[in-house]
């Protein structure tokens, strides 16, 4: 494992080491899968293309209010990059590379929580189709003010059930999603 971080300019505004920088020469460096933090700008068409090369596995984070933010949200830092991709190539290139959404949200009462797990299906024309697998449901507040809920399936199979076939998963997939 590497661990590779940016670096803001010095005080004559040289030696700045890019998220982006990092992206490019992380592929150099030929990995399995690629971790990135916060996806704030141009960076995120290096990580959509390294998903889309054979990085399966690779994760990045985005700040988002729900899934379906999280795509929009991504697409439009594609759109601001000024590269001029068309919209149906930048959604194709997001429906191949992401399989599930994790959406953590730190609720009222301090705790972050998984909030949602969504998988992306594909397009259905230019629309991105996207189906909620797990979503916590809150039930109430205990005795001491925190929340207490459940993160419940939706009892939809997963479309990219082949995949989990492959990793030799499936029983136990099929025993949550139940």
């Amino acid at each position: 494992m590497v661990s590779l971080e940016t670096r803001p300019p010095n005080l004559e505004g040289n030696g700045a080491v890019s998220i982006r920088d990092l992206m490019v020469n992380a592929l150099r460096m030929r990995p399995d899968r690629i971790i990135l933090g916060e996806v704030r700008g141009i960076e995120c068409i290096d990580m959509l293309q390294a998903m889309n090369t054979g990085h399966e596995g690779s994760m990045c984070t985005l700040h988002a209010n729900k899934p379906r933010e999280a795509l929009t949200r991504l697409e439009n830092m594609v759109s601001l990059s000024g590269l001029n991709y068309p919209l149906t190539a930048i959604r194709t290139q997001m429906t191949e590379a992401i399989d599930l959404i994790v959406q953590i949200a730190r609720m009222r009462d301090g705790q972050r929580r998984v909030t949602n797990i969504t998988e992306i299906v594909g397009m259905e024309g230019d629309v991105v189709v996207s189906q909620c697998l797990f979503e916590y449901i809150f039930e109430k507040d205990d005795e001491a003010g925190m929340m207490v809920g459940d993160f419940k399936p939706s009892g939809l199979r997963p479309h990219f059930m082949e995949k989990i076939r492959s990793y030799g998963l499936e029983k136990q997939l099929l025993e949550t999603i139940a």
